[in-house]
């Protein structure tokens, strides 16, 4: 069987539980927070700057890489509530490279993708996560999430920043909610199977042959 690309809201949930129980937790937290919710990739949140968050205006300049396209997403409250957690643990750290860096190690350098990656792991196997979980997991978590909830594809694909609409797809294409309704919207729902609001005993076949069997006879008495 095929290993599980994303991650459902619960397990992003619980990964951000389990991070913050660490002695890094709420830099951790933060950073799982932010690369779900913003859908990054791993290098674009190590690159993010304080010049790139503005807090009052609630926006986020996402500068996206490998050529995709850069945007402004709105900055939720919990996200700036993180944020401004993070800063308070961030300035006991003394910071050792450029201050407009977000993300820092212990040493005050700028984290690494390594850093990075073995981070959002033990977040997983902390939070006893069924797949072995790493950063690109939380992109494709935000590209489904976005799509179960019923968001227009051309929506999510500006979101995420995808040049080519072909990679938004793979997350629309298996969202089912998108169907539901669209036999009634369509009126093709067969109402003959329904009587006094209770369906018959007979199984589907059986009621297709029977209404079919009726059409018929009302055919041929036009006839």
């Amino acid at each position: 069987m095929a290993q599980r690309k994303f991650l459902t809201l619960t397990e992003v949930n619980n990964l951000m539980s389990a991070a913050r129980n660490k002695q890094t937790g709420i830099r951790d937290s933060c950073l799982i927070l932010l690369a779900f919710r913003h859908g990054f990739r791993i290098s674009e949140l190590l690159n993010l700057r304080y010049h790139d968050l503005e807090m009052i205006e609630g926006r986020i300049n996402i500068r996206r890489l490998k050529n995709g396209f850069s945007t402004v997403h709105p900055l939720m409250s919990d996200e700036c509530k993180a944020i401004m957690e993070w800063n308070q643990v961030r300035a006991q750290w003394k910071p050792a490279v450029d201050p407009q860096i977000v993300f820092i190690s212990q040493r005050g350098t700028q984290l690494s993708r390594g850093q990075a990656w073995r981070i959002i792991r033990q977040a997983g196997e902390l939070a006893g996560t069924a797949t072995h979980t790493h950063p690109h997991m939380l992109r494709h978590a935000c590209g489904y999430e976005l799509a179960e909830r019923g968001t227009d594809t051309r929506l999510i694909q500006d979101y995420l920043g995808h040049r080519n609409i072909r990679h938004t797809v793979r997350y629309t294409a298996s969202n089912a909610a998108r169907f539901v309704g669209m036999w009634e919207r369509n009126g093709l729902v067969i109402k003959d199977l329904l009587i006094n609001n209770q369906v018959k005993d007979e199984t589907i076949g059986a009621k297709l042959f029977l209404i079919l069997k009726r059409k018929i006879r009302f055919c041929n008495a036009l006839y």
